[in-house]
């Protein structure tokens, strides 16, 4: 059940910062939206898993 829970936090904390970082994504040619988006959503699953994991 505490995996669940992780992964859970996990899901919570890529869902808040990819909708952050889509809301205020410029107009800035040096990346596209898709790889900043992928990147937030990578590290941001990533913290929120780990952060819940070894909390406990």
């Amino acid at each position: 059940m505490a995996l669940c829970k992780d992964f859970l936090n996990g899901i919570v904390s890529l869902v808040i910062s990819v909708v952050i970082t889509v809301a205020l994504a410029g107009d800035d040619d040096s990346y596209t939206l898709t790889d900043v988006t992928l990147s937030v959503a990578i590290s941001a699953f990533l913290s929120g898993f780990f952060t819940s994991y070894f909390a406990e």
